[in-house]
């Protein structure tokens, strides 16, 4: 019900090694996990330290789009940085999700730093059994 193919997600990988983490100028994606559980898919996307009020989510026809921001901590002024490794600036990931799914009743919670997106399946698209009625064959008249 995704899209799997996405041309610039190697291409984003490879950048994000060369140039470390995304910026505020420059996002970076966040990991996630998409799966199939009854009548809805679910995403998990990872977010470690980003407060809930930092994110934002937004869907326009089938692109649904997950930003958040992570700040640096409140340090004092005497603390003098020895090693930094966790990434800060804006992430971002974009996702094409199918026609159907129900774009307009998508669910999110956010819990111990991972977004769970739950986007149910389409009335539509759900299999359904058509029912056979027992007609008569009509003769034409001549």
């Amino acid at each position: 019900m995704l899209m799997r193919t996405d041309p610039f997600r190697e291409l984003d990988r490879l950048t994000q090694q060369l140039m470390g983490p995304g910026t505020w100028s420059r996002p970076s994606a966040m990991p996630m996990d998409a799966y199939r559980d009854g009548d809805a898919y679910v995403i998990d996307i990872d977010m470690p330290g980003v407060d809930k009020d930092a994110i934002d989510i937004d869907v326009e026809r089938n692109m649904l789009t997950v930003k958040a921001e992570r700040r640096p901590a409140p340090r004092s002024d005497q603390a003098q940085m020895e090693l930094s490794e966790r990434p800060l600036g804006a992430f971002s990931r974009q996702i094409m999700l199918a026609d159907t799914l129900d774009t307009n009743r998508i669910e999110a919670d956010y819990d111990a730093g991972v977004l769970t997106l739950r986007i149910p399946i389409a009335e539509r698209a759900k299999p359904r059994k058509i029912s056979i009625g027992a007609g008569s064959r009509k003769e034409l008249s001549s």
